[in-house]
């Protein structure tokens, strides 16, 4: 009799789970209670049926096309200290390096050349050498009228937004990292703020850009909690793209011996953000596969809708060291 009342319990309970993702297919939504069970259970069953319905959702919504970004790292000279970072401006024995115009301009005509027409120009965050980039931007939409152009370059003053977008740039991902601002302060110096980096971002929409959002799974301090409080923050905001990735630490940082995210974690998350922002284009990132062998396949399988192929030069890749290990491919 007890054996039958578990077993019964256990039914009741797999089905309640099952409704959970049902509801939030429908519905974009769940109480925070509900978001933390899909993401801590232990349930192997559960996390199956999460992300093939976000793939059933993105094969619906997207379509079956995985859509490719050239990656140009085109600069790894940082102001910033971020603890976690491998750029991190104090970090010793990083060769620094920044990609020429011309340089940059080969890295788009070989995407374009294997028709790759989205080109990612991702780089430290540096305000002069950004504003510098305004000719570079506007010399590739001059030659590829019809590519997007996605920036990467951390905070920069509004001025020099709105330039790079009169320039040509399209889109632009500014990953939040936390939503919870004392955790913020634990991943990053004094000086940097949860509200500047937010400001940045709504400005980024008020000008008009497709804008992304986005963290890391696992950061040294994070709670489930913290990541709830991401889904709400990004829920009031309503980004265009979500970059998502686990954790990888890096030699010579703070967190160096810290360790790292959990895969897992993160394709949950990325389900559930697919069956949360629908229209969104979710990478399965390069940290992804970088962790997890065939990391990029098993998230597309998991609901993201987008890979990122490296086109830095392979004389500077290398020095591009943002985690340990860091894949190419």
């Amino acid at each position: 009799m007890t054996g039958a009342l578990h077993f019964d319990k256990l039914r009741k309970m797999r089905k309640f789970r099952v409704k959970m993702i049902e509801t939030l297919k429908n519905t974009r939504n769940l109480p925070d209670s509900a978001l933390r069970e899909l993401l801590e259970s232990p349930d192997a069953a559960l996390s199956g049926r999460l992300k093939d319905t976000a793939r059933e959702v993105c094969l619906k919504v997207k379509g079956p096309e995985v859509l490719v970004r050239a990656l140009i790292e085109w600069s790894n000279v940082c102001r910033n200290d971020c603890l976690y970072c491998g750029i991190r401006r104090s970090r010793s024995g990083v060769p620094r390096y920044s990609l020429t115009p011309e340089q940059i301009l080969q890295c788009c005509e070989a995407a374009w050349k294997d028709g790759v027409p989205t080109f990612v120009l991702q780089g430290g965050e540096n305000p002069a050498a950004a504003l510098g980039l305004v000719s570079v931007v506007r010399s590739i939409r001059e030659r590829f009228p019809s590519a997007a152009i996605t920036l990467s370059l951390g905070e920069l003053p509004f001025e020099t937004y709105a330039a790079l977008k009169e320039a040509g740039a399209n889109r632009y991902l500014l990953r939040h990292e936390t939503a919870n601002p004392d955790h913020y302060a634990s991943l990053h110096p004094a000086g940097m703020r949860l509200s500047s980096r937010l400001s940045c971002i709504r400005e980024l929409k008020r000008l008009g850009y497709e804008t992304g959002m986005g963290m890391m799974v696992g950061s040294p301090g994070q709670t489930t909690e913290d990541l709830i409080l991401d889904l709400r923050l990004m829920q009031e905001i309503g980004p265009h793209m979500i970059g998502i990735g686990p954790f990888i630490p890096q030699s010579g940082t703070p967190f160096e011996n810290c360790p790292a995210g959990s895969a897992e974690t993160t394709l949950r998350l990325l389900a559930i953000m697919r069956l949360m922002f629908p229209e969104a284009n979710i990478p399965a990132t390069t940290a992804l596969a970088t962790l997890l062998p065939g990391g990029k396949e098993i998230g597309i399988r998991a609901g993201a809708n987008v890979i990122m192929n490296v086109y830095t030069p392979f004389t500077e890749r290398r020095k591009y060291d943002l985690y340990k290990g860091k894949t190419d491919v």
